[in-house]
């Protein structure tokens, strides 16, 4: 059984910054890797941030320049710094686990962000 919990989540100024935590636990290889979702209420879910095994990371263009993502693997851990946050950041952040030939796919429960003008 393999779960992916987030937390960080909450109310944030036009401006200003959060960090977001996805912890993987349970029967998982320790350096997966992870992927960071949001889903506005009316829109699509997009992908943001990855970052893969060797710590390569990809950004949505929306978001390059003031979100950084980055893993703790000591912890099993992935971070989503987000600086300048606007208020279309304001969504539900989901945090993936891709499948891979090694792992399952699994998703966390997510945590909603928002940011107010």
């Amino acid at each position: 059984q393999v779960q992916v919990t987030e937390s960080g989540g909450g109310l944030v100024q036009v401006g200003g910054s959060l960090r977001l935590s996805c912890a993987a636990s349970g029967r998982i290889f320790t350096g997966v890797g992870m992927v960071w979702h949001r889903q506005a209420p009316g829109k699509k879910r997009e992908l943001v941030a990855s970052i893969n095994n060797e710590g390569i990371t990809y950004y949505a263009d929306s978001v390059k320049g003031r979100f950084t993502i980055s893993r703790d693997d000591d912890k099993n851990t992935v971070y989503l710094q987000m600086h300048n946050m606007r208020p279309n950041d304001t969504a539900v952040y989901y945090c993936q686990i891709p499948p891979t030939p090694f792992n399952g796919e699994f998703w966390g429960q997510g945590t909603q962000v928002t940011v107010s003008s």
